[in-house]
Order: C-alpha cells, then sequence, then structure tokens
C-alpha cells in the first residue's frame, strides 16, 4: 500500500487529535446518535489534554462534512500547530471501535487497516451496441481475507471512488440482429451482424485501452452480454488482456440487477490484493530471517532500507517506540535518538511511529493476518538491499 496520502498529516508538529466515529445512517434519530458518540469522543479528547480551540475546529469539520450514504464512518485528524487545517476521512465501513486519541503523532493505523490493500479497476459492461465504462481509483481489501465472500446486498464493490464515467456508443447500429430471413442471403446478414458486433465492441476496446492507458487499473472487470465481451476481449492489447476479469455478471439491460456484477467485482479486486500480499510474504521468507521483528524493522527504517513492510493491525498492542522530527528519527531507546542530535525524544505507539516512517521513506506497507507470515512482534520487513551492516 502506498501511503503517500498520508505525508500532508505529517508535515504539521503534534501533539495531534485523532477520532474515529461511527456515522451510520441507518435509523431515524442517527444524527442524534452520531452526535451522542461524538460528545463522547470529544469529551475523551478534552480529558487528554485537547484544546478547546481544537475540539471547536473539529465540531465545524464535522458538520460541514457531506453525509454520503455509502459512507458510514468518519475518521478525523487536526494538529494543535495547525488547528484550522482538519483532514476528514470518509469511511466506507464503521471504524471497529470509536476511538480519540491525543498525542505526540497522529493515530493512522486504524485508517490504514480499513483502507486495506489498494487496488485501482476498471469495470466495462459491454453489449453489441457499446459499453459503460467505469473507472475506480481504490477498492481497499483487508488482510487475511483471501478471496471475498460476495458482498451485502445493496453494498457497492470495494472501496472506490469513481474517477471517470462514460457510455460509448458503437458507429454501428444495422445489423445488430442475427435473422434468419432464409434463402440464399440467410449466410450475408449473419456475416454482416458479426461484423456490425465486432466494430462496435472495437469502439469500447479503444476507449477501455485510451482508459486504462491513463488511469493504470490494476485490475478490469469485463461483463455483459456474452458475446459483446468475448469480443471486447479478443480486441484489448495484450498488456490489458492479461488483467482482465470476464464474468458472466451485469447487463446494459435497463433495472438490471446491480448485485451480481457487484460481488464478481468484490471477488476480483481481492484476488488481486491477495495475490500481492502473497507475494510479499514470499519475499519477505525468501530473506531467512533478516528484517523480522521490530528491532530489525526499527534499524531498516533508519536506514531507509525497507522496500516493504509487513504488519499485523493489533489495536491491543502495548509496543512503543521512540521518536524525534524526522520520519526516519525512530528508535527503542531514547539514548540512540540522541547520539543522532533529537533534543528531545518522544514515546509514541509504536505502529504510529512505523506508519510515519513508511510513509516517509517512500517505503510500501502491506497489511496481513497473524497466520499469514512468521512476524516477531507482528512486523517484519522487505528489504530494499542488504550489507554487512544490516541487522539479523
Amino acid at each position: 500500500m502506498d501511503l503517500s496520502f498520508l505525508r500532508s498529516l505529517y508535515a504539521h508538529p503534534g501533539p495531534w487529535a485523532s477520532a474515529y466515529l461511527d456515522a451510520t445512517p441507518d435509523t431515524e434519530d442517527a444524527a442524534r446518535a452520531v452526535a451522542l458518540r461524538w460528545r463522547a469522543l470529544r469529551e475523551s479528547l478534552a480529558g487528554q489534554g485537547a484544546s478547546a480551540g481544537l475540539l471547536s475546529a473539529m465540531d465545524q469539520a464535522l458538520d460541514a462534512a457531506p453525509a454520503e450514504p455509502d459512507r458510514r464512518g468518519v475518521a478525523l485528524f487536526v494538529s494543535e500547530a495547525a488547528p484550522d487545517d482538519v483532514t476528514v476521512e470518509r469511511l466506507p465501513t464503521p471504524p471497529r471501535a470509536d476511538l480519540a486519541r491525543y498525542g505526540a503523532l497522529p493515530h493512522t493505523m486504524p485508517l490504514v487497516a480499513q483502507r486495506g490493500e489498494e487496488v485501482g479497476w476498471l469495470r466495462v459492461v459491454a453489449d453489441r451496441t457499446g459499453g459503460d465504462l467505469t473507472a475506480f481509483d481504490t477498492g481497499g481489501v483487508r488482510p487475511g481475507a483471501g478471496v471475498a465472500p460476495p458482498a451485502e446486498a445493496g453494498t457497492v464493490p470495494p472501496t472506490g471512488t469513481v474517477r471517470h464515467s462514460e457510455t460509448v456508443r458503437g458507429h454501428e447500429s444495422y445489423p445488430i440482429r442475427k435473422v434468419k430471413p432464409g434463402g440464399w442471403s440467410q449466410a450475408r446478414y449473419q456475416r454482416e451482424a458479426e461484423t456490425t458486433w465486432q466494430r462496435n465492441t472495437g469502439d469500447v476496446a479503444a476507449a477501455t485501452t485510451e482508459l486504462a492507458d491513463t488511469l493504470g487499473p490494476d485490475v478490469l472487470v469485463l461483463a455483459g452480454d456474452v458475446r459483446a465481451r468475448q469480443l471486447l476481449l479478443d480486441q484489448l492489447p495484450k498488456r490489458w488482456r492479461e488483467r482482465a476479469v470476464v464474468t458472466d455478471a451485469g447487463s446494459r439491460a435497463a433495472g438490471a440487477d446491480p448485485e451480481p456484477l457487484d460481488d464478481a467485482t468484490t471477488v476480483a479486486v481481492a484476488d488481486v490484493a491477495d495475490r500481492r500480499t502473497r507475494d510479499a510474504v514470499d519475499r519477505f521468507g525468501a530473506q531467512a530471517g533478516v528484517g523480522n521483528g521490530l528491532a530489525a524493522v526499527v534499524n531498516a527504517l533508519q536506514r531507509e532500507q525497507v522496500e516493504a513492510m509487513l504488519i499485523v493491525d493489533d489495536p491491543s498492542s502495548t509496543d512503543e517506540l521512540w521518536i524525534g522530527p524526522e520520519p526516519a528519527q525512530l528508535a527503542l531507546d531514547p539514548a540512540q535518538l540522541t547520539e543522532m542530535g533529537v533534543e528531545e525524544p518522544v514515546r509514541v505507539r509504536a505502529d504510529a511511529a512505523l506508519v510515519r516512517a513508511v510513509a516517509g521513506t517512500g517505503a510500501d506497507l502491506v497489511l496481513v493476518g497473524p497466520d499469514d507470515a512468521d512476524l516477531r512482534h507482528g512486523v517484519g520487513a522487505v528489504l530494499r538491499y542488504t550489507d554487512a551492516s544490516t541487522a539479523r
């Protein structure tokens, strides 16, 4: 997972207020229930030391955040150094629990865990007259899920945001159907219909290729009419055929049930995410114990040696680290930071320090389940390089 979206948060110094709120609009008095939950979080932040001005800014940001029916949670982050710059993240599902934390770093691990492994995807529903293209920026899949089960009825598949949507109308309109007029002309009519389908799906393939080349999705989901989707697949360039998943779910017909296609998309996205996780775990295993455990990962992050950090999300963890103002300034012992020139080391949750370091050093983060890899302290690193000083 690319954590560059977090870098703007770390541009401000702490202390930080972080809050995760269940904002599910599922009852008539949902607004009142959300207000009560927020009041409890607000009181908790005040008790931890958050200033009145900071809390007021969070009040205003929450009130101004637009309600979205398919967003059932909210995460808020704001620093005392910039109380007017509140970051509000709408979440597709409620957080595991309402949470308020005030400390030196924003508590971003729950947000990272909720986003899951991110997969960009493009979905095309085709028939013999054209196709509907919808590109989504990312779909999140949580660790250890493998291939996801069908989504709940009425839900949108993984947590994607629409980046582009268009309808392509093929330039051929006749003949569309293979009629059977009889006589010597029957074969000609059927060949002409096949040619019409080929040309129309060619138009869809061209639009799909152009959009895919622009946005670079990780997976293409091809759906719709059985003949049209096969013709579409055949006319895509090899680089996109290799990323395509063909499903018999979905239709362009008016009133078609979207749920089967949503389910098929969820499975396709989950499969891509699962392959990525397995690849990272395999590469970590090939290091034969190098980069395993909290001390080894901290050492590698200090050296900006980490290509990808594997981590198990454990809200109950009590592991802590010491940090300085820069992302790579983290250590198990504050004396080490003092030797690095940090005047006042600060103690924080280990996962908060690790996520900041990963974001700041350009490494990737891979969420894994507790049984996916043998990780000491629930953390390990795939290294960019090793040398004689690499901790073992």
